[in-house]
């Protein structure tokens, strides 16, 4: 991300000159050749695309192989894949794009290429709504891969569309993007913006309905988890999963996760520092 004599880095030992004009006053044209720089940087490292868009799909196939010659059984009738599979659709791309997007941000404040950029008319949400924006685009991509790998090859079944898992995974991810994005504001090297990791991400897991239905926890750890967007993600897939057609319901869990990540996305720029030392 830059500007003229700047040169930013996305992924380790890449590097590209800047193409955002410092006097550039026209309304969004810091932010598109934000978006547009990172994509670029992004298509030119292909062990970051693959790991964008393989490693779920790969984790899927695994997941598959676990639960192969696991039984349904009259009280449980659904499948462990089908009933775990499509919660793992939204919980990868959300992990995924979290780790991808904390560390690429850590490494612009580590290579001063944010100080930089913020002695620029770059405002804060031109930064961060670019980043959000091409990694959203990533993850866009990630979602379609292992939701056609997941209904196509492994035969993951759902009684509503694949493309309502698709879209409830893209927007995950999104959230995933917003939060790594906040979180490497409060790290001040890359080890640090992995450690937020376990911290942020691994309780929205545990406490999803992933492991135990949200209704079965004891009372304090649903409050908990009703303040988790993870929660409402996998509560849209499990939607999804049991109805032919989009529900209320469903609506509502998707835009209380786009409402976490837009109110991440702007906790964000507010965080940002103009200075890293």
């Amino acid at each position: 991300m830059s500007d003229r004599g700047a040169e930013s880095t996305v992924a380790p030992g890449r590097t590209e000159p800047a193409t955002l004009s410092p006097a550039g006053p026209r309304p969004g044209a810091a932010y598109l050749a934000t978006t547009a720089r990172i994509l670029r940087q992004l298509r030119s490292d292909r062990r970051t695309v693959a790991m964008i868009l393989v490693v779920p799909a790969l984790l899927m196939t695994l997941l598959y192989f676990i639960y192969q010659d696991v039984p349904a059984t009259p009280q449980q009738p659904v499948s462990l894949f089908d009933r775990v599979g499509i919660s793992m659709l939204g919980i990868l791309p959300f992990i995924v794009m979290f780790l991808i997007t904390a560390i690429a941000m850590q490494r612009e404040r580590t290579s001063g290429t944010l100080e930089r950029l913020l002695t620029t008319p770059l405002t804060k949400l031109d930064l961060l709504g670019g980043y959000g924006s091409a990694f959203s685009l990533a993850a866009a991509a990630q979602a379609a891969v292992a939701c056609l790998v997941s209904f196509g090859l492994l035969g993951l079944d759902a009684a509503g569309n694949p493309g309502w898992v698709v879209l409830i995974a893209m927007v995950d991810a999104m959230l995933g993007v917003a939060l790594g994005l906040l979180c490497s504001a409060f790290a001040r090297t890359e080890f640090q913006a992995v450690q937020f990791m376990p911290l942020v991400a691994a309780p929205q897991i545990f406490l999803c309905g992933l492991l135990v239905p949200r209704a079965q926890l004891p009372d304090w750890l649903e409050v908990i988890s009703n303040i988790m967007p993870l929660s409402y993600a996998v509560d849209a897939l499990h939607e999804v999963s049991i109805h032919a057609e989009p529900t209320g319901l469903m609506w509502r869990d998707l835009a209380i996760v786009a409402g976490f990540a837009a109110v991440a996305l702007c906790l964000g720029a507010a965080t940002l520092r103009r200075r890293t030392a």
